[in-house]
């Protein structure tokens, strides 16, 4: 029998699983020096995205 993985504690903070087994994130470059970027650009950072396809695979592992 092969061991539980313990859950990665600041993975789990910055990703969430969708219903559909999807994983969100965040948008880099909203959280300082908000200033100079356009409303457009703060706006549109503002929405969530969806992991890669590449990343998906083991965050999901990670992330439980």
């Amino acid at each position: 029998m092969k061991n539980k993985l313990k859950t990665h504690r600041g993975a789990a903070k910055r990703f969430r699983k969708s219903a559909s087994g999807r994983i969100r994130r965040r948008r880099a470059y909203h959280n300082h020096i908000l200033t100079k970027k356009s409303p457009r650009r703060r706006r549109r950072l503002r929405s969530g995205a969806w992991v890669a396809a590449g990343d998906a695979k083991r965050l999901a592992r990670i992330i439980g």
